[in-house]
Parts: structure tokens; C-alpha cells; sequence
């Protein structure tokens, strides 16, 4: 009875969206980012400064790339790596303070949404995982997919896949004003319970038609 089969089908399907118009994946493996830790625009800086709290502060770098560091004032850092920066303040600090202790630590505002429990931008430091990024906005919601995020700049989609290996924010080469969105799971394994009763609800009708 293969009409009456297909019929019990295609009402079946109706029931479980997302079935029957599946979301192929794209082709080919994706493309992320080379890895960089140069400053640029929206990022915040950091400096602690051995035994002089006064000195010590967080600056964000502006639109032009300039951060202004107190009894410094502007300077141009678009581009320089953390420790190139440290070298630098430990020069111009030597001015006024004996043999500066000077530690640099950089943080990228990144937006985190999708499938999360606290959407919004976050300060995330270069050395931590993606995976720790993403707990910062509660991690992935019973929605979401944990072992994948979407890194998206621009027009640029990127697909990481966080199973395989711990990746660092720092490897990724996000940017301030970069996005990660976790992707919603399918109907379907978010319905597991629906699933099991809908395909016993074809069994049985499948049973009593023939």
C-alpha cells in the first residue's frame, strides 16, 4: 500500500518542523581568521604597575587607535603587540618612576548571542578559551549547540568547531566589535520526546491500515 504509506508520511512530517526542509551545511571546511594579538579600535588596556596604584588603570583605545595613559597622556598603539607596549610604557614610565614593573593585559569587547543565557558584549581576555568566553554569557542555553559557535565579522562567517580542541581567543584572531553566536540545535534533537511519539503514532497507523 504504498499511496496510503506516503499519505501517513507526509501528515507525519507536518507534525515535526524542521524535518521535512532540512538546513544543509555549507561546503568545504571554514574559513577563520590568522592569528594576531595587535591592538586596534574598542579594545581595553589593562596596566598594572608594580606599587603605584595612582599610575595603574584600564584605557580603551579609541576610533583612531589612540589609548591615553595617565601621566602619559596619548599614544598611538594600533598595531603594536602586548609585550611591544609593555616594552614602551617601561621606557616612557622610566621618566618618572626607578626601574617600572609594568604588566600588559589586553581585553576585546566581543558580542556574544544566539542560543546563550546572558546575551551582550563582553570583555574577553586573549588567553582565554572560547569555551570560557562563552560561559561569560551563561554558555549555551538547552537550545544551543555546545560544541560549536559562529564567529562573525562583517560579512565574514566562520563556523568553529569546539569539539576537536581548546581553542584561545588569541588563536581565532577575534577582534573588538566581533561576534560569536551560538547556534540554535535542531528540532529535532530538541524534541527527542515528540520524536519518539510521533514515529510510534506511524507505526501504530501504519498497523491498523494494513
Amino acid at each position: 500500500m504504498p499511496g496510503v504509506y506516503q499519505f501517513v508520511s507526509a501528515a507525519l512530517l507536518t507534525m515535526i518542523p524542521g524535518v521535512a526542509l532540512p538546513q544543509s551545511e555549507p561546503n568545504g571546511p571554514p574559513k577563520t581568521p590568522v592569528a594576531s594579538s595587535n591592538l586596534g579600535p574598542g579594545d581595553f588596556i589593562l596596566v598594572k604597575i608594580w606599587r603605584e596604584p595612582d599610575l595603574s588603570d584600564t584605557v580603551q583605545v579609541d576610533n583612531s587607535g589612540v589609548a591615553v595613559f595617565p601621566k602619559l597622556g596619548p599614544i598611538e598603539v594600533t598595531g603594536i603587540r602586548p609585550d611591544s607596549l609593555e616594552r614602551l610604557l617601561v621606557h616612557d614610565y622610566s621618566r618618572y618612576l626607578q626601574n617600572p614593573s609594568i604588566k600588559v593585559t589586553v581585553l576585546r569587547r566581543i558580542t556574544i548571542w544566539g542560543a546563550v543565557m546572558r546575551p551582550g558584549t563582553y570583555p574577553v581576555d586573549l588567553t582565554m578559551a572560547i569555551t570560557d568566553a562563552l560561559a561569560l554569557a551563561g554558555g549555551a542555553s538547552s537550545e544551543g549547540k555546545s560544541d560549536k559557535v559562529e564567529l562573525r565579522r562583517g560579512s565574514m562567517r566562520g563556523m568553529i568547531d569546539l569539539s576537536r580542541e581548546t581553542k584561545r581567543v588569541g588563536d581565532l584572531s577575534l577582534r573588538s566589535g566581533d561576534q560569536l553566536v551560538v547556534p540554535r540545535r535542531s528540532w529535532v534533537s530538541r524534541n527527542p520526546g515528540v520524536v519518539v511519539a510521533a514515529l510510534g503514532t506511524l507505526t501504530t497507523l501504519i498497523y491498523l491500515l494494513r
